[in-house]
């Protein structure tokens, strides 16, 4: 029987750098993935394709709206939607061969197969061929991620009704896409399919868009979106599909209750977001302990009520988040090892990777408020930001909120082009306890679009300079 230090079942980003971090401090490692490349969703089916798509789909619409203006005539753009897509295959299959040349370098040894806890210290394989091992261990990892939430009476077939793998994988684009769910996953795929022509509706139950984000934030960013050409739908519920004809008809009806309307379309994407992945895992039978919400629960160390095995990732509490997966791998990894591992849950950045780009670190207003929680805001626009103005860039904003008695900056958030980017210097200095002093002091470069944020720091002591 093989024996290990560490097994990890599951190659998405906790998976493989909590892997690649075990090994880096001595560990003997394994892995255990069931699918035939490594990387998880992310890497496969979710943050990396997405982001190719996005990519070339804001290079598509910038042919025809913003190079005009830059005296640049290229004619009218044609899509060549199975190159686009090519694209995206080749920067999945790069960074999916990166993971596997980086668990060779590690020595980290792979199997393919499903994992199945049999106890503390044994884990099951069963190949694709359908032949199992025992493997021995001294501890586990589960970083087995997350799935697509179900809707019901909404069934999937990644055909027309699609989950947010299907709608990577479309072979044209729809006249009309239906997304269910103002999430940031609903909102990114659906500016691919709008921007490469589709006319794109999003249904959300609740009567705002980016459910967690900051309410100013989501308000601002929802009109930008409609004057994109998005339409929105809030307060709404889809009740059900009718797939029998040629155009998909949705029964959509006022989360309250009340009469139903019929909406066609040509795809139905379901984007209400994501569950923890636990099947077959053998949690039950090794007495593994799950909360109401199907997570694996863990003490403050990864640890469940089973000695030696541990959790991260999607199926544990917090947000759903391939950088915070990560964080917990490099954690577990070094606390295994006997270091003081630890990830910071309230400096844990978010983007929605549309344009322009949305970004938040640590709180937002709401969470001050019913914290009960004094603070100050400064806010500053970029159309008063030199660098946006001349590329013509100037939806959106930089907020920044700070503890009202010692000036410690709680949260950022920052709707504008390459919000995503400029997100970590707010993180870095919260990270170290800054405060919006000392980001007003920080000497910016100019001109740069993160001068925007030297001046809602600024503003937070009302006295910004360029507005």
């Amino acid at each position: 029987m093989a024996s290990y230090d560490l097994i990890v079942i599951g190659t998405g980003p906790g998976g493989y750098v909590c892997a690649i971090r075990a090994a880096q401090l001595g560990m003997k490692v394994a892995v255990v993935e069931k699918w035939p490349t490594f990387g998880g969703t992310c890497l496969n089916v979710g943050c990396i394709p997405s982001k190719a798509l996005l990519q070339a789909s804001e290079r598509y619409e910038e042919v025809t709206h913003m190079l005009p203006k830059m005296g640049i005539g290229v004619g009218k753009p044609k899509l060549d939607l199975p190159t686009m897509m090519k694209f995206k295959t080749d920067g999945v299959d790069g960074n999916t061969k990166g993971v596997a040349f980086l668990f060779k370098k590690n020595k980290i040894e792979p199997y393919e197969g499903t994992g199945r806890i049999l106890s503390a210290g044994k884990v099951e394989v069963k190949g694709n061929d359908g032949k199992t091992q025992v493997l021995e261990t001294k501890n586990i990892v589960i970083a087995t991620g997350s799935d697509v939430a179900k809707l019901k009476g909404v069934e999937i077939d990644e055909k027309r009704i699609v989950s947010s793998v299907g709608a990577l994988t479309l072979d044209k684009v729809p006249e009309k896409m239906l997304v269910i769910g103002a999430g940031v996953i609903g909102l990114e795929l659906g500016s691919v399919w709008r921007r490469l022509g589709a006319q794109v509706m999003v249904v959300e139950f609740l009567d705002r868009i980016l459910p967690g984000m900051d309410g100013e934030v989501a308000k601002s960013f929802q009109r930008i979106q409609e004057k994109q050409g998005v339409e929105f739908k809030l307060g709404a519920k889809v009740t059900g599909v009718d797939t029998s004809g040629k155009k998909l008809k949705a029964s959509i009806e006022p989360a309250a209750g009340g009469t139903a309307e019929t909406i066609e379309a040509d795809v139905v994407l379901v984007a209400i977001g994501r569950v923890p992945y636990t099947e077959e895992l053998g949690l039950k039978e090794a007495g593994v302990e799950l909360d109401q919400r199907g997570r694996v629960q863990t003490d403050g160390h990864f640890q469940t009520n089973v000695k030696g095995i541990y959790a991260i990732g999607d199926v544990i509490a917090g947000p759903m988040l391939a950088h915070k997966a990560e964080d917990e791998g490099i954690a577990i990894a070094e606390i295994l090892a006997g270091q003081a591992g630890h990830t910071n849950y309230d400096v844990i950045p978010g983007v929605v990777y549309t344009f322009p780009e949305v970004a938040s670190v640590g709180k937002t207003e709401e969470e001050l408020k019913q914290a009960g929680v004094a603070y100050t805001s400064g806010k500053f626009p970029f159309t008063a930001n030199a660098r946006t103005k001349v590329n013509q860039t100037t939806d959106g904003f930089v907020k920044i909120l700070a503890d009202a008695k010692t000036d410690r900056v709680l949260g950022v958030h920052i709707v504008g082009a390459e919000a995503g980017e400029m997100i970590h210097e707010a993180a870095v200095l919260m990270e170290f306890g800054g405060s919006a002093e000392d980001l007003a002091r920080t000497c910016h470069a100019h001109p740069t679009r993160s001068e925007a944020v030297k001046e809602a720091a600024l503003a937070v002591g009302k006295r910004a300079i360029h507005m």
